[in-house]
């Protein structure tokens, strides 16, 4: 431990004029550059640290945060909705599954500047929001903390008249590596294609995050290792590489994978690019296809409604952490460390209480099934017209009062 901390301080410092440039390869806001009280600051932290440290008690200084909680972060996931909408109507198996993964690796560009992380939700704390898509259809999404230990996040999307559904869960952990850290993004989206029932779940994983250059260099954000994408009825299988840079070689944020008929052990086609820019798709049989460009299509998100903060709950995300994100936003310091710690030392008073009365947290808007996933606590009309209103009711729903 010793000799790692010795060998980062015989590297310049981040403030040295030399030094203060951004890694080549790199997308400048995937960089960090920190000041010299910023460096002071996170040389304290990791000081108390040890290497395979998990990080999920650690609190890190709140300039790494970004202004959002990880509930509102998922929905970066369906800022791109005109990628998959439709896709039932696809006769072709195959591109029904390609449409999918486009969905899916869509939402990764969508980043605040910098090495950032978002604030981690506490118990009970959740997020909703309406997407009004130019058509006149809507989008509704829920996604609430339903557990703090492990750290639980379940979410649900639903658009009736589009006949989708996006629903999973989320259980990063975090380890301390020496000058990185690692987030485990354990947890799966599901996608269910409502118009072709018979098509069952795709089920998609999730790459890992690391944030390199804590100790030396420059701070750089990655996503890395393995995820998976997969039918099982219809037996189709993607795996995903995403590349993190090597020492001497290799580029940032590229992305490999192929696509595989599971039943007939057969290569489809191969996924490459970079999932910062630009991201294609070549069949073994037909011509090269892009997924998704991000210099062309990744400013058109797709806005989403969310109530005014003095409307919304008390542990509705952006009214819970409203101080907070005030705060980063004006670059005040201190002031969002006080707001960071008044709603971590809330929850913990919260916490006590349930032990001192034996009260058992009750999630609100997800129960746990009996394969232990989380599932939404409601049943989707068939009908779409039906369907809109009662999602809508359901998750705008006044809180039950307490028994």
């Amino acid at each position: 431990m010793m000799g790692i901390f010795g060998q980062a301080t015989s590297k310049k410092p981040r403030s040295s004029i030399s030094d203060d440039k951004i890694p080549e390869d790199t997308e400048p806001d995937d960089t960090s550059i920190l000041d010299e009280q910023e460096g002071s600051i996170i040389s304290s932290m990791i000081s108390q640290l040890r290497v395979g440290m998990d990080l999920h008690k650690v609190t890190f200084p709140t300039f790494v945060l970004e202004p959002r909680s990880m509930l509102e972060r998922i929905t970066d996931f369906m800022s791109h909705p005109d990628l998959i909408f439709g896709a039932e109507n696809c006769p072709d198996p195959e591109e029904r599954f390609i449409r999918v993964l486009q969905y899916y690796l869509a939402g990764w560009h969508i980043k605040p500047k910098g090495v950032k992380k978002p604030y981690n939700p506490v118990l009970g704390e959740f997020f909703r929001c309406r997407y009004d898509y130019p058509d006149g259809s809507k989008g509704f999404y829920i996604a609430e903390q339903v557990s703090h230990h492990p750290p639980v996040s379940a979410f649900y999307y639903i658009s009736p008249a589009n006949k989708l559904c996006i629903l999973g869960e989320l259980r990063p952990k975090s380890k301390f590596l020496g000058n990185s850290v690692s987030t485990t993004m354990e947890g799966e989206n599901r996608v269910l294609l409502m118009g072709r029932p018979d098509d069952g779940e795709y089920v998609i994983s999730m790459p890992n995050m690391y944030a390199r250059g804590i100790l030396w260099g420059k701070m750089v954000l990655e996503l890395g290792d393995t995820c998976t994408a997969r039918n099982e009825r219809l037996g189709l299988s993607a795996e995903m590489q995403f590349k993190t840079k090597g020492y001497f070689s290799g580029v940032y944020n590229a992305i490999s994978g192929k696509v595989r008929k599971t039943t007939s052990n057969t290569d489809l086609g191969d996924i490459s690019g970079k999932w910062s820019s630009v991201m294609e798709y070549r069949p073994t049989k037909g011509g090269q296809r892009v997924l998704f460009d991000v210099n062309k299509d990744g400013s058109k998100i797709a806005p989403k409604f969310v109530q005014p903060e003095e409307e919304q709950e008390p542990n509705e995300s952006r009214r819970m952490w409203s101080k907070l994100t005030q705060a980063i936003l004006a670059k005040d310091m201190d002031a969002a460390t006080e707001a960071k710690t008044a709603v971590e030392e809330s929850q913990r008073e919260s916490r006590r209480h349930r032990e001192e009365s034996g009260e058992v947290y009750v999630s609100r808007f997800f129960s746990q099934n009996k394969d232990g996933r989380w599932i939404p606590n409601f049943v989707v009309p068939s009908d779409p017209v039906t369907a809109e209103q009662a999602v809508q009711e359901w998750i705008w729903a006044a809180p039950k009062a307490d028994a």
